[in-house]
């Protein structure tokens, strides 16, 4: 057995709390972890039960946070839209259209271009804290392109989405009955061994609420597991089609109305926020007061693609839930960590109590506001996964 006692942790954030303090802090804590999962977290003066052969790190101070869940990301693509980024900040709107050339650049991309360019942005999640991450797939958008990027997400995480189901592309304008055929069909015969989440842009200029429905369907026929992106560009059918389909996530939520609220609060799906969006397109951000007073379950995720959010960093997201859409800092590190779980259906990770797996971040700072307090310093100072220190 491999032991490691953190020790004289500040402020310790298990999310193992009671409803009265979701993000169960301790302080003062001490955390155990053997073998790659926690042991035991509680007060430091608890902490000489720890008996045997173990390696003790004082982390002087430092507040400790479960590893960052980032539950939706597009991480596996070629090529580069800082000209329309530059085009936004000058005036012009935001259309998905613009994932039409990312799916160009994508499709003549090779396969070992795509896995160092991958690799690059894991490291990049890692160092901020990220230690459980989704990939979609969505810029193939061809039988063969799509089976090659569920692949090579497979590499890297569990958590692979395939998102056939992104836009259609431009050879398939003319007939998208015949585009939702594929995906339904040969598409998803391609990927269903590689991916656990099927996902579906449900959306004006992406796919109806009868073709998302069909899609969906397609994908649950074949063993994956809902989720959706809607109610990005304008009020829509996403969020009731996410709650009917029992979906582990409705991602975007930026314009509800009252009865999409009222189903999400009654169900049992996440509304992953995604604030990287509206901050890259100024679209207004979505009102996450309004979601958790209605008692609706948030998650926060980075969004990480070229086009719309071109961003890994969780602590940001923090520090724009809590800035621009009325969560507090703990409620904000909650939907950036637990909330993230939830969203994955897991229950493994985003915690801290006894039996999660040790995956956990020591922060340069006091307390976890500072995530929020302190927005864009790096206060990763350093990253457990498995219960075993990254990077040394």
């Amino acid at each position: 057995m491999t032991a490691t006692l953190l020790t004289n942790i500040g402020e310790l954030t298990t999310n193992a709390g009671a409803p009265g303090d979701p993000c169960g802090t301790i302080r003062d804590a001490a955390v155990l972890i053997e073998d790659g999962v926690v042991a035991w977290a509680g007060p430091v003066v608890e902490a000489s039960r720890a008996g045997g052969d173990i390696e003790v790190v004082d982390v002087g101070g430092r507040a400790v946070i479960p590893g960052f869940v980032d539950s939706h990301t597009h991480l596996v693509f070629g090529g580069d839209r800082a000209d329309e980024f530059e085009a936004r900040m000058a005036g012009t709107p935001y259309a998905a259209g613009g994932i039409r050339r990312t799916v160009d650049a994508t499709r003549a991309a090779g396969d070992d271009e795509l896995r160092a360019r991958l690799a690059a942005f894991v490291a990049e999640l890692h160092a901020q804290g990220t230690t459980t991450f989704e990939v979609k797939t969505g810029y193939g958008l061809t039988v063969d392109d799509e089976a090659r990027l569920v692949r090579i997400a497979a590499e890297v995480t569990d958590e692979v989405t395939f998102l056939g189901a992104h836009v259609v592309p431009a050879e398939y304008a003319d007939d998208r009955a015949g585009y939702v055929d594929l995906v339904c069909g040969p598409m998803l015969d391609a990927v269903a061994a590689h991916a656990r989440w099927i996902d579906v842009f449900c959306e004006r200029g992406a796919f109806t609420p009868a073709e998302s429905e069909r899609i969906l369907t397609a994908g649950i026929d074949r063993g994956l597991q809902p989720r959706v992106h809607g109610n990005q560009l304008g009020h829509g059918e996403g969020v009731r089609l996410a709650v009917e389909f029992g979906a582990a996530s409705v991602d975007h939520c930026t314009y509800l109305s009252e009865d999409d609220v009222a189903a999400l609060a009654a169900s049992s799906t996440v509304a992953t926020l995604l604030p990287g969006v509206e901050f890259s397109t100024r679209q207004p951000y979505p009102d996450a007061r309004r979601l958790l007073d209605a008692g609706v379950t948030v998650a926060l995720a980075s969004d990480c693609n070229p086009g719309s959010s071109f961003t890994s960093s969780m602590p940001l997201m923090i520090a724009l839930a809590v800035r621009e859409m009325g969560m507090t800092p703990a409620e904000a590190v909650w939907a950036a960590t637990a909330g993230g779980a939830r969203a994955l259906h897991r229950d493994d990770v985003g915690h801290l109590g006894p039996g999660a797996r040790a995956d956990l971040v020591v922060l340069d700072a006091p307390t976890r506001v500072h995530l929020a307090y302190r927005p864009g310093v790096p206060l990763v100072d350093a990253v457990y996964r498995d219960g075993a220190l990254m990077g040394s």
